[in-house]
Parts: structure tokens; sequence; C-alpha cells
């Protein structure tokens, strides 16, 4: 049986001028699933995840996140509504320590409260056991100081909402989140992201096909700001059209 959908994009369009970056999308991601975006370098993937998370706001279409219609609702409420994103060029406070780091996104969800310099980060504020957890998942020591792991832990970090101040976020955008990384801690960031299943919904944007056909449970392949295929891996795989527009050499794997 099919998981609910949680995030629902209907016919999704943004302009810059008279340039159509996206021209009706209809993308469905079903919950605890691993739901990938692909695509040639302009297709529209970045500009999708921009309209989902409210970094951009649509030219038309609309946007409904766990049955709420959040089309008009800027980012940092989606924020508080259970979406989180990872970006392909990292942000860090590269002065402080990993587990501060991965705090600050935990309490990003009250900033007023995060940056009160007259308390202590203790108690609800500290968000330990989230914090604790996140860094497990990204890996420890050396590893989980490389950026696009600390980035990943950010992003799955708490972001509150209705369920207290530390609620785990719902909905995980990572755009490229491989992106920098080493061959040895690419196995590593298969089993994170797979694993994040039994609590979270992931959309991925990646360009390494080995791990977009590894992980995916759905594959969406976008063509100039359009939907041009979605379906299993498989189907992806040998699909012409996907083949002919996008994939090329992916049939023995490796990068497109």
């Amino acid at each position: 049986m099919s998981t609910p959908v949680l995030l629902e994009a209907i016919g999704i369009e943004k302009y810059y001028d008279k340039f159509a970056a996206l021209g009706g999308v209809n993308l469905k991601v079903r919950a605890n699933t691993v739901h990938s975006v692909i695509g040639p370098n302009g297709a529209g993937k970045t500009t999708l995840f921009h309209m989902l998370t409210g970094t951009k706001t649509v030219s038309a279409g609309r946007i409904v996140f766990d049955g709420h219609d959040v089309t008009h609702e800027p980012d940092y409420r989606r924020v508080q509504r259970g979406i989180a994103r990872s970006f392909q060029v990292t942000s860090l406070f590269l002065t402080l320590p990993v587990r501060e780091n991965l705090r600050l996104a935990a309490q990003g969800i009250a900033p007023a409260k995060a940056l009160n310099c007259w308390h202590a980060p203790v108690g609800a504020r500290a968000c330990c056991g989230h914090r604790g957890q996140c860094a497990g998942q990204a890996g420890s020591g050396a590893l989980c100081r490389h950026p696009g792991r600390q980035s990943f832990a950010r992003a799955t970090a708490p972001t509150g909402g209705g369920h207290g101040p530390c609620r785990q976020a719902q909905g995980d955008l990572l755009d490229e989140p491989t992106s920098g990384m080493g061959i040895d801690d690419l196995d590593d960031m298969k089993r994170l992201i797979k694993s994040l299943r039994d609590e979270h919904t992931v959309v991925l944007i990646e360009h390494n096909m080995n791990i977009v056909m590894d992980i995916s449970d759905t594959v969406t392949v976008m063509q100039l700001g359009r939907v041009l295929a979605e379906g299993l891996p498989h189907e992806i795989r040998s699909d012409d059209r996907v083949r002919a527009a996008y994939l090329g050499n992916m049939i023995t794997g490796g990068k497109a």
C-alpha cells in the first residue's frame, strides 16, 4: 500500500521576466520515501527547490505540505511546519564545533530564544538529544567535520512546529549532498540518506546516477523547466526519452 502524499506541487510556474524557469511542474512526494529529482544543468531542479521551500515565490501554481497550502508562506514558516533544506553551497559557522552548528540549526525555530545571551544553552535551548542523534547519523569525529556531512546533519535537525521546541523535520530537501565528497565517503552517504526513510521524507537533487538508482523509491526527470518522466529507478533507466535527453552513459553507471 502506498504511503500518503506529504508534499505536492501543482502546476508550479516560475518566470523571470519572460523566461520560464518552470513551466507547470507537478510533483507528488510520498511520506517516508526517497524521491530524487534529476536532469541536466538548467533543467529547473534548484528553482523547484526554491519554490518548495519558500526561498523564492511562485509565479503560478500551488504547494501543499502535510495537508496545508503553503504556497504563499515564507520560508521560515515552512521550516516551522517541518520542511528542511540543504544547499549546494554549504553555509556553516566554521569557528564552531560540529555539535554547536547542529544546536544552532535545532534552535533556529525560535531565534530570539536561541540567541539569548543571558541564558546558557540548557534545557529546551540545548536540544542535546536531537543534535546528538543528528551527529550520530552524519558520522562522528573527523567524518562529521566534512562540510557536506554537517550540512546534511543540519538539514535533518529538529525544526519545531506545534510539537515542542525540538520537533524532527518531516521533509528533507537535499541539494547535491555528495558535492565535493571523496569517493570513499559516497557509500556512507548513500546509507545515511536511505536510513532516513523511517522518520523522514527525502527529496534529493543528485547528479551521481549510481546513488540515485541505488537509494531512490521514485525518480523525477526534469528538462527545460518541465517534468519529462517519472517512475521507479528501473523504469527511468530504460526510458528512451530520458536516455536521449539526459542519461547517456547511465547504463554503465557513473555521473551524468
